[in-house]
């Protein structure tokens, strides 16, 4: 089996197409024509995760994030992107990001996971794009049953295996109604005000962006790697689907470059 034919079941789900016009999705480095031997599931294509790569047998990498973001100028090994980049390509490991196009579809997207960690049902996209209720940034939906936002705060903490929430003040009243957005989704904090979710669920909220609640809705920010890590089980579960039986990895290693004293 080739590459190529990987990426097909991953670009069915989420079409290149629907990337951001800043993203940088796609085959970012091999050979599409390349035989697989083995595929590995992860946020960060990092250094460390080439060298899993190796050591698992896996010619292959998915990656949520794309390692390259911004134009390469330069090879030289100067910064952890490059060196990653050239251990990749000295190793035969071709890397695949699948980023925005993943965050902007409802079936089998980042913030569906999410959702089902939490438990929400009836959901939907939070802002559609287009018109077209498949398509779109964020997730709204709602808990089986109201809960107060302590609970929701300890439930949120326990179910995101995050060391920490950041939160606006709580407002003494029941969840209900939860937004999500994996990743930095500060900039939906409007539309999840606007269709009444009562918790908006994200990451990298700036300080001066949590006055934007207004006393109208709880913003719990639980982290980016937080909102996103189960990202990778998703790829995985999508991929085991539709090849059982082939040499499918999720990495054992966690990304996440922010630790909590």
């Amino acid at each position: 089996m080739k590459i190529t034919e990987i990426l097909a079941v991953l670009e069915a789900i989420a079409p290149p197409y629907l990337q951001e016009s800043y993203d940088n999705a796609g085959l970012i480095v091999g050979d599409p024509q390349a035989e697989v031997t083995g595929v590995l599931c992860c946020l960060d294509s990092t250094e460390a995760i080439v060298d899993e790569a190796i050591e698992k047998g896996c010619n292959l990498v998915v990656a949520h994030h794309p390692i390259v973001f911004k134009g390469l100028k330069r090879l030289n090994g100067a910064n952890y992107v490059e060196r990653t980049v050239i251990k990749a390509i000295r190793s035969g490991v071709a890397i695949y990001a699948i980023h925005t196009n993943l965050d902007n579809v409802f079936r089998n997207g980042v913030n569906s996971k999410i959702a089902e960690k939490l438990g929400l049902i009836q959901t939907r996209i939070l802002a559609p794009k287009a018109g077209d209720l498949q398509i779109g940034a964020g997730l709204i939906g709602q808990l089986p049953a109201p809960v107060p936002e302590a609970d929701f705060l300890r439930q949120l903490k326990k179910n995101l295996n995050t060391a920490c929430v950041r939160h606006t003040s709580l407002l003494q009243r029941d969840i209900s109604t939860v937004a999500v957005c994996g990743g930095a989704g500060s900039f939906l904090l409007q539309e999840a005000l606007k269709q009444g979710a009562d918790c908006f669920v994200s990451a990298d909220f700036k300080y001066h962006e949590f006055f934007d609640a207004e006393g109208r809705l709880v913003i719990a920010d639980v982290g980016h790697f937080e909102s996103e890590q189960y990202t990778i089980e998703l790829l995985f579960e999508v991929l085991q689907e539709k090849f059982p039986t082939f040499a499918l990895h999720l990495t054992s290693l966690n990304t996440n470059p922010v630790f909590y004293a």
